[in-house]
C-alpha cells in the first residue's frame, strides 16, 4: 500500500540567475507527521519551504499537495491549501498588537467594525494553547522580546487552522525551558493529526521529535531516513559530505594574565551589581534564560548602554567606555546577538562588511590590497561566497555569522564578545566558530561568550556565569560545567 502522503515535491528545481539553487530535489512528507529537513547552511531548506509556500516560483518539478497537483502557487493559494511558514525571520507587524498579529489576515475581512474584546480573548486563547498565556494580547509586538515575537508567529499561524505547519528554525531564540514547552507543543499537534515539517540545525531537537528526516546538501536531495534508525554521526556525515570527528576541538591556549576587571556594574536597565574578571586566552561562558541580563551586561561593558554605576578596570587601568568607538579603539570587539540588523550591513558588500572596523580613520584606501586582505580572511574561516562585491545579504546565516565575525579578526582585538555566536548556525559553521575562537584564545585574546546552548556552553568555555534576573547566581569552574548546575542557577534554585 502507497503511504498516504500529505505533500510530494517531486523533481524541484530553482535559479538565481546562473545559480542552481536547488537541483532535482526531492521531499514526501506522510500525514500526520513530524518531517524534519536538514542540511548546512545554503543547502537549499529555506528555499524549497519558499516554494512550498509559494513565495518563490518553481523553475522545474511538480508539487502535490493532499493528492492534488498545485499549477500556480501563491502564498495566498498555499495558505489556503492548508500550508503555513514559520519563517526565520519573522512576519510581524511590530507597531500593532500581540492579537492583532495573530488574526491579521481574519481583520482584512471582518468589515468595517472589529470586537477588539472578543480579538483579545481568542488571542489569549492561542497564547494559553502554546503555555504562553502570560503575555499580554494587547501589548505592542515590538516592545516584545525576540523570543516572545517568535511565540505571537507561531500562534498566528496555528489560528489559520492549517493542515502543515513548517517551522523554520523555531527554538533559535528560544530558551531551554520555552523550547521544551514548544516540542511539547509540536507533539500534541501531530497527536491531533497536524502534519509538521521541522527545520532547524539542533541535532537533539530532530532526535527527540522527529519521525523522519529529510537530508540537502549544495542544493540536492541526498537521503530520507527513519529517525530511529540512524545516529548522530552518520546524520552529520550526510549533512557535510565527510565526517566531523569532535564537535568541539581541543583548544591548547595559555590563560594568562587578568585583562578585564568588572566590579559592581549596573545600569537603568536590568543590570544589578554585576563583577566578574576575564583573562588573557579564558574562554569565559555567561549562561542564563532570556531576560537574564546577560547582553545588557555585555552592551554597557562595549559602551552601547550607559553605566549607572560600577568600575570597570582594563589591563589594570580604570576605563569610563561612553561608546563603542572608544571599546573599539582599546580593543574590545562585539558580535551582537542579531547579526542582521547590528552586526552587517545587509545592503553593502561583503568587502565592506569584512573592513568596517579595519578601515575607521583611514584616508586612503588600497582596494587592490583591500581585496586580498578580505580573501585571506575569508578563506581562513571557510566562508562560502560568490563575490566579495556581493551584497552581504546573499550569504546563508552561517557565512553572514563568520562575515559579522571577520572585522574583528581584521584588528588585533584583546577582547571579544560573542552574543549567540552560533544561533541559526548549521553543525559544520558551529566547528569553524568554535576553532576560530580556540584561535583567538590561543592568540591571547579573551573572549566572553554568550550562549543559551548549554551543550555549546559547556563545551567551548573554561569558566562559566550564570546570571538571573540581570544579576549574577553563580560561578562555575570548568569541572562544574554541567546542564543540572547551569538550569539550578539560572532558575534561581
Amino acid at each position: 500500500m502507497t503511504p498516504d502522503y500529505i505533500v510530494q515535491m517531486n523533481h524541484i528545481t530553482k535559479r538565481f540567475g546562473g545559480v542552481k539553487a536547488l537541483e532535482d530535489v526531492h521531499l514526501s512528507v506522510k500525514r500526520g507527521e513530524i518531517h524534519a529537513l536538514i542540511g548546512e547552511n545554503g543547502a537549499g531548506k529555506s528555499t524549497l519551504m519558499k516554494i512550498l509556500a509559494g513565495a518563490y516560483t518553481k523553475d522545474e518539478g511538480t508539487i502535490i499537495i493532499d493528492g492534488q497537483e498545485v499549477t500556480t502557487a501563491t502564498p495566498r493559494t498555499m495558505i489556503d491549501m492548508g500550508i503555513s511558514v514559520i519563517y526565520q525571520e519573522f512576519m510581524l507587524a511590530p507597531d500593532l498588537t500581540v492579537a492583532e498579529n495573530i488574526f491579521i489576515d481574519q481583520m482584512q475581512s471582518s468589515g468595517l467594525f472589529i470586537n477588539w474584546k472578543n480579538l483579545k480573548k481568542r488571542a489569549k486563547k492561542q497564547l494559553e494553547r502554546v503555555g504562553f498565556g502570560h503575555i499580554d494580547p494587547g501589548m505592542k509586538v515590538g516592545e516584545l522580546s525576540v523570543a516572545y515575537q517568535q511565540i505571537v508567529e507561531i500562534c498566528k499561524c496555528l489560528a489559520k487552522d492549517s493542515k502543515v505547519l513548517v517551522f523554520d528554525e523555531p527554538t533559535a531564540v528560544l530558551t531551554h525551558s520555552e523550547t521544551e514547552k514548544l516540542l511539547d507543543l509540536i507533539r500534541k499537534l501531530k497527536a491531533d493529526g497536524v502534519t509538521i515539517l521541522y527545520i532547524s540545525h539542533r541535532l537533539e531537537e530532530l532526535f527527540a521529535i522527529s519521525d523522519r528526516i529529510t537530508v540537502l546538501k549544495d542544493g540536492k536531495y541526498v537521503d530520507t531516513v527513519d529517525t530511529q534508525s540512524i545516529t548522530k554521526e552518520h546524520l552529520v556525515t550526510l549533512m557535510v559530505g565527510r565526517e566531523i570527528e569532535q564537535l568541539f576541538p581541543e583548544r591548547h591556549a595559555e590563560i594568562g594574565e587578568e585583562i578585564l576587571r568588572v566590579e559592581n556594574l549596573s545600569t537603568a536597565d536590568l543590570v544589578e551589581d554585576v563583577s566578574f574578571t576575564l583573562r588573557k586566552g579564558e574562554v569565559l561562558g555567561f549562561s542564563g534564560l532570556v531576560g537574564s541580563g546577560r547582553t545588557e551586561t555585555m552592551r554597557a561593558i562595549f559602551g552601547v548602554d550607559k553605566k549607572t554605576s560600577g568600575k570597570i578596570y582594563y589591563f589594570g587601568k580604570e576605563v569610563n567606555i561612553k561608546n563603542p568607538k572608544q571599546a573599539i579603539k582599546l580593543g574590545i570587539g562585539l558580535l551582537p546577538e542579531d547579526r542582521k540588523t547590528q552586526g552587517l550591513l545587509l545592503k553593502q558588500p561583503i568587502r565592506i562588511n569584512t573592513t568596517l572596523v579595519s578601515q575607521q580613520g583611514n584616508g586612503f584606501i588600497n582596494h587592490r590590497k583591500e581585496q586580498e586582505e578580505v580573501k585571506s580572511l575569508l578563506a581562513q574561516i571557510a566562508t562560502k561566497y560568490g563575490s566579495t562585491e556581493d551584497n552581504a545579504d546573499s550569504l546563508s546565516g552561517g557565512n553572514q555569522q563568520k562575515v559579522a565575525l571577520a572585522k574583528w579578526l581584521a584588528i588585533d582585538t584583546k577582547i571579544i564578545i560573542l552574543d549567540e555566536p552560533t544561533r541559526g548556525v548549521d553543525i559544520g559553521a558551529k566547528t569553524e566558530i568554535y576553532r576560530i575562537i580556540n584561535q583567538l584564545a590561543e592568540r591571547g585574546v579573551g573572549v566572553l561568550i554568550i550562549s543559551s546552548e548549554m551543550a555549546e556552553i559547556i563545551g567551548i568555555c573554561d569558566r562559566a556565569i550564570v546570571m538571573r534576573e540581570g544579576r549574577i547566581t553563580g560561578e562555575l569552574a570548568k569541572e562544574n560545567l554541567t546542564e543540572n548546575n547551569l538550569i539550578k542557577r539560572a532558575m534561581g534554585v
